[in-house]
């Protein structure tokens, strides 16, 4: 199996077995198109997003030290002490903690719903504290994120226009960050997942990491066309695309390097413990990754090919090759290998590219 997958790697790197990235790239980039604009109206067609408590406002009751942290016995106790509250919703936040959240409740509600929670899990009165969190400190936190979202990306289109020196580049990126998070952020919306201060850090630290996985396959791209127009061997969406499959198993064993931990934190948290934070964190996380790699594969590299392919000197290049291949151009005059005459024509083939 090992020897197989290594076999498989090294055709992909040769460019004897590949997947069309960039000739299908019409394809890939109007699915995404498409996706985009489904994910942007899911919370439209849903009314909005299942919001936590720390965006819509509400009571909150945090129980400590408690021996059988029941989140039922909770959810029962909280619905029979205040029948009008709504959004009941009861977690586990720590080994021993239940939080229970809810809408806003008047004083005699919380003083009842406090003292139901204290007989249901059988703790002190000091062991129950309550608080009311305001919907402002949510907005506080939403505006603080966009901010940081709209400083993320100028940084990046600045840092990787320099870095590559082409703000095509830097365009594509941001294109393959743009399809992560709005196509995770309607998942949310789709399948119901509560947004928290803790999945917003999520969908940040998401954006790094599929920027991160952008930046690899770009270098790499770089380095496959770079003296490209010097030679007919190959042309610029062919060597855009060896690229991409070059580093498609390093892409895969990342995401799932990624994805383990990131999975089993998931599993622990929401299954066994029920930590909400931890759940809302990893959750981001799991399904981030997984839309990350897949934005870099089939939006970032295929657009950025996409416009360099607009270019006059690209278009001029690509016929070229396609002359050559033809029998009606000359070959280019590559580098001779010593002992041979020079001038002498060097035969290059897909699978036999030689890289400055």
């Amino acid at each position: 199996m090992a020897n197989k997958l290594a076999q498989f790697g090294n055709e992909l790197h040769s460019g004897q077995r590949s997947f069309g990235f960039v000739p299908n790239r019409r394809r890939w980039l109007t699915c995404a198109l498409v996706l985009v604009i489904l994910a942007a109206l899911v919370p439209v067609v849903r009314g909005g997003f299942n919001l936590g408590i720390e965006f819509r406002g509400g009571s909150e009751f945090t129980v400590s030290q408690v021996a059988n942290p029941d989140i039922a016995v909770g959810q029962e106790a909280v619905e029979q002490a205040a029948p009008e509250a709504t959004d009941v919703r009861v977690t586990n936040i720590a080994a021993g903690t239940v939080r229970a959240q809810m809408g806003e409740l008047t004083d005699d509600q919380t003083l009842a719903v406090g003292q139901a929670l204290q007989k249901a899990y059988g703790v002190g009165a000091d062991q129950v504290t309550s608080s009311f969190v305001g919907p402002t400190w949510g907005a506080g936190v939403t505006q603080q994120a966009l901010i940081g979202l709209a400083w993320f990306i100028l940084l990046v289109m600045v840092g990787m226009a320099l870095y590559f020196r082409t703000w095509k580049m830097s365009v594509s990126a941001i294109a393959g960050l743009v399809f992560t998070i709005v196509t995770t952020v309607g998942l949310y919306a789709l399948v119901g997942f509560e947004i928290t201060p803790s999945a917003i850090i999520g969908f940040l630290t998401v954006l790094s990491y599929s920027l991160y996985d952008t930046v690899v396959v770009f270098d790499k791209i770089r380095e496959n066309t770079d003296k490209l127009t010097e030679r007919t061997d190959s042309t610029f969406a062919e060597q855009v695309n060896l690229a991409v499959n070059q580093t498609l198993v390093r892409s895969i064993n990342t995401s799932i390097v990624g994805i383990l931990p990131v999975g089993s934190i998931l599993f622990i948290g929401a299954l066994l413990l029920g930590a909400g934070t931890l759940k809302d964190l990893s959750l981001a996380l799991f399904v981030g990754i997984i839309i990350g790699t897949l934005g870099t594969l089939f939006v970032a590299a295929p657009a950025y090919a996409a416009l360099r392919l607009r270019e006059k000197n690209v278009r001029e290049h690509t016929a070229r090759v396609e002359d050559y291949r033809a029998g009606r151009l000359a070959p280019a005059t590559h580098q001779q290998d010593a002992g041979e005459p020079a001038g002498a024509p060097v035969a290059v083939t897909v699978n036999q590219l030689h890289f400055d």
